[in-house]
C-alpha cells in the first residue's frame, strides 16, 4: 500500500489513528443501537444507565494490567490480541434489549479487551516516535476516537433504523477484523535505539528486539510508588477523569437529550449530528499542531506550553457545557456541544501528551494510571446520569423540560473547572522518571 514508502514511524501513527477511529466506532455504535432497541422495547433510563456503563467496569479493570502488559510483551502484540478479543464479542452478542446479563456480560468484554489498546498505544508511540513530533502524533492519533464517533453517528442510526440494531454489532466486528489484519501485516517493533541522544530523550528505550526476542532491559525497575505520590501525574489523572466524564456522558446520553429532551430523530437530524465529534477531530489536531510549534520554536516551555491549553481547553469547554440545556432546538444543542467536545479536545495538548513528558520510559503505565481514572468517570458518569434523569422524569414526569437535563451539563462543566486549576498548578513539562 502506498504509506509502506513512508518512514516506518509515520505508518504506526497512522495505523494507530485508524485503531482508535475503529474503537470510537464501535463504543458509539453499541449506544445508537441500544438505545434504538431499549426505548423501542421501553427499557426505563436507570436500565440503561446499568448497561452502557457496564462497557466502562471491564475498562476500568485492564488498564493498569494493559500497561504492565505493553511494558513487558510489546503494545503491538497486545494491540493485536485486545482487537481479536472485542472484535469476537461483537460479532456474537445479540441485541436484545430484554437479555440485560447477557448485554452486561458482552460489554463486560468488550470492556475489558479495549482497555488494553491506549497503554499499549501510548507504549508504541513512546517507541517510535522522538520528542519533538510527540504532541502531533498523539493528538492524530486520539483525534481518531472523535472521527470515528463522528462517522458512526452519522451512519449508524441509518444502519440500525434499516437494519436492526443486530447489524451494527457484526459491522464493528467486522471493521475490527479488518484493523487487526492490517496491524499484524504492517506493524512492527522499533528498532533497537543506537544513538546515545535518542535513548536519552526516551525514544526507543522501554522493550526492544534483541536477536528476534522481545525483552526488557533489566535495569527497567517500574516506580509504581513514586508514580502513584506523584503531584504531576496526580495532575494528568485528575483531568483524564474530567474529560473522560464529560465525554462519556455526551457520548451515551445525547442520542437521548435529541430523543427525549428536545424530540428530534437521530435519523432526520442529518450530517448536523456528527458535528460535536468532527469537532473534536479538527481541535485535536489543531491542538497538536500549536504545541509543536510553540515548543519547536521555543515560544513557550514545554511546561507552560501544556498548561496553555489546558486551561484554555477546558474553560472554554465548562461554559459550553452549562449553556447546553439552555438551549431548546436541535441546533443549539449541536452548537454547544460541539464546543464543549472541541475545546477538551484541545485540553488533550495538556494533559493527555503529558504522559510521555514526564515518564517516556513508563509512558503505557502512566497511561494505565490515568485512564483507570477516566474509566471510573465513565462508570460513575454514565450510570449516575441515568439515574438522575430517572428522579427527574418522576418529578417532572418527562423528559422534555431543560430542568430535568440541568444537573447532567452542570456537573462535568464544573469538574471542568476543577481540573484546569489542578493542571495549572501541579503539571509540569519536564522528565520526572528515569
Amino acid at each position: 500500500m502506498w504509506w509502506t514508502n513512508l518512514p516506518k514511524r509515520y505508518v504506526i501513527v497512522f495505523l494507530t489513528f485508524i485503531c482508535t477511529c475503529v474503537c470510537y466506532i464501535e463504543r458509539v455504535g453499541f449506544s445508537i443501537a441500544y438505545t434504538f432497541a431499549a426505548d423501542a422495547a421501553k427499557v426505563n433510563q436507570s436500565t440503561k444507565g446499568t448497561i452502557l456503563s457496564a462497557f466502562y467496569y471491564g475498562y476500568a479493570c485492564s488498564q493498569v494490567p494493559g500497561g504492565w502488559a505493553a511494558q513487558k510483551i510489546g503494545g503491538r502484540r497486545v494491540l493485536l490480541l485486545s482487537f481479536m478479543l472485542w472484535s469476537l464479542t461483537c460479532a456474537l452478542v445479540p441485541a436484545d434489549p430484554q437479555g440485560v446479563m447477557v448485554l452486561v456480560i458482552a460489554r463486560l468484554l468488550v470492556g475489558v479487551a479495549q482497555g488494553f489498546i491506549f497503554p499499549s498505544i501510548h507504549t508504541v508511540l513512546a517507541q517510535w516516535v522522538p520528542p519533538h513530533e510527540r504532541s502531533r502524533s498523539v493528538s492524530l492519533t486520539t483525534s481518531g476516537m472523535y472521527l470515528g464517533a463522528a462517522m458512526g453517528m452519522l451512519v449508524l442510526p441509518s444502519l440500525v433504523k434499516f437494519k436492526g440494531a443486530q447489524s451494527v454489532f457484526l459491522a464493528e466486528a467486522a471493521l475490527g477484523a479488518m484493523w487487526a489484519l492490517l496491524w499484524f501485516k504492517y506493524a512492527s517493533d522499533p528498532p533497537r535505539a543506537e544513538h546515545p541522544k535518542a535513548a536519552a530523550a526516551g525514544f526507543g528505550e522501554s522493550t526492544l528486539p534483541i536477536g528476534g526476542i522481545q525483552k526488557v532491559k533489566q535495569s527497567a525497575q517500574i516506580p509504581w510508588k513514586r508514580i502513584m505520590l506523584s503531584l504531576p501525574v496526580w495532575a494528568i489523572v485528575i483531568n483524564n477523569f474530567t474529560f473522560h466524564y464529560a465525554l462519556y456522558v455526551l457520548m451515551n446520553w445525547l442520542p437521548t437529550y435529541f430523543e427525549l429532551g428536545l424530540h428530534v430523530s437521530l435519523q432526520k437530524m442529518g450530517s448536523s449530528k456528527m458535528m460535536p465529534y468532527l469537532n473534536m477531530f479538527v481541535f485535536s489536531n489543531i491542538g497538536g499542531v500549536i504545541a509543536d510549534h510553540l515548543i519547536t520554536r521555543r515560544i513557550l516551555s514545554v511546561t507552560k506550553t501544556r498548561k496553555v491549553l489546558n486551561t484554555v481547553g477546558f474553560l472554554v469547554a465548562s461554559f459550553a457545557l452549562m449553556a447546553l440545556p439552555l438551549f431548546r432546538t436541535s441546533g443549539g444543542a449541536v452548537f454547544c456541544s460541539s464546543m464543549a467536545l472541541g475545546f477538551l479536545a484541545l485540553g488533550r495538548a495538556g494533559f493527555a501528551v503529558n504522559h510521555m513528558d514526564v515518564a517516556p520510559r513508563y509512558a503505557g503505565i502512566v497511561m494505565g494510571v490515568s485512564n483507570t481514572a477516566g474509566t471510573l468517570a465513565g462508570i460513575i458518569g454514565v450510570d449516575f446520569t441515568g439515574k438522575l434523569l430517572e428522579a427527574a422524569k418522576t418529578d417532572h414526569l418527562d423528559l422534555s423540560s431543560p430542568e430535568s437535563w440541568r444537573a447532567v451539563f452542570f456537573i462535568p462543566g464544573l469538574l471542568c473547572i476543577f481540573s484546569s486549576f489542578v493542571f495549572l498548578l501541579f503539571s509540569t513539562g519536564e522528565r520526572i522518571f528515569d
